[in-house]
């Protein structure tokens, strides 16, 4: 990592926390933190050791959403240069998205178009109940064009039609409602021991199948269920089964013993 907007750490255990660190901008998009997050990201795709990855911002706030600085350079560029740095966000959050590893937003503050996008890329959303989220594009005359695929999953068409179209703010209780967020705490410390519970949970996870399961969402989402789709599900889990973890997992559990990647 060359520039100090975004922190990685991995611990030995192979946790690994990727940290927002512009808390003077509220943590704000900029380019140069939009490249950050992206080589963080493809550093932690191919490190095999980590199983857990948990994105948070520094100080007060989790991610404002963009940098006014950065939007308003951008507005005297041309739609060509506009498209290929939209390009450079849209590519960010799909490497957080595609991540194998389980990845958690724990949301404290300000969580603004952008900051909201991450939390929908993420595999699971802690908030605090006061967080404050927000899509408010429509109100700069702008769509939340790059960040729409994940939130349209996370909260559905008709919840996204309504908050993209109103710019409406809501707290972290009824991102929880909508299913933008999994999970709503009261405290800071509730929020730490949030992610203490989950990653407890990941770690006594096989990570090798919890990369195949995420993949097994993406791929089944929006198919027909047809003879095909049987067979092919009927194949993964067979290939599972035959794998060492699957053999590992089933020897351990008619054992009565953990399983080898038990350390939760």
């Amino acid at each position: 990592m060359t520039d100090d907007s975004v922190l990685l750490d991995v611990s030995p255990e192979g946790l690994a926390v990727v940290r927002l660190n512009r808390p003077d901008k509220r943590n704000a998009f900029d380019e140069t933190m939009i490249a950050a997050l992206a080589d963080a990201f493809e550093t932690l795709k191919g490190a095999d050791h980590v199983r857990m990855v948990l994105v948070r911002g520094a100080g007060k706030h989790f991610c404002a959403g963009a940098d006014l600085d950065w939007m308003q350079r951008q507005g005297g560029r041309d739609r060509a240069d506009n498209e290929s740095d939209a390009l450079d966000l849209a590519r960010m959050l799909k490497a957080l998205h595609d991540l194998p590893q389980v990845t958690v937003a724990l949301v404290q503050g300000a969580a603004m178009g952008g900051g909201a996008g991450l939390v929908a890329a993420c595999d699971v959303g802690v908030a605090m109940k006061d967080a404050s989220f927000r899509f408010s594009e429509v109100r700069l005359g702008l769509t939340p064009a790059t960040i729409s695929p994940y939130v349209i999953a996370a909260v559905g068409p008709r919840w996204a039609n309504a908050l993209f179209a109103t710019a409406e703010s809501f707290d972290g209780a009824y991102a929880e409602k909508m299913g933008l967020v999994h999970y709503t705490v009261e405290t800071e410390a509730e929020l730490e021991a949030m992610a203490e519970h989950l990653a407890k949970l990941t770690f006594s996870a096989a990570p090798g199948a919890v990369a195949d399961a995420k993949k097994l969402v993406r791929d089944m989402t929006g198919q027909k269920i047809d003879d095909g789709l049987l067979r092919e599900t009927a194949r993964r889990i067979a290939a599972r089964r035959a794998s060492d973890e699957g053999k590992e997992g089933v020897g351990a559990f008619l054992e009565r013993r953990k399983p080898s990647w038990d350390v939760g």
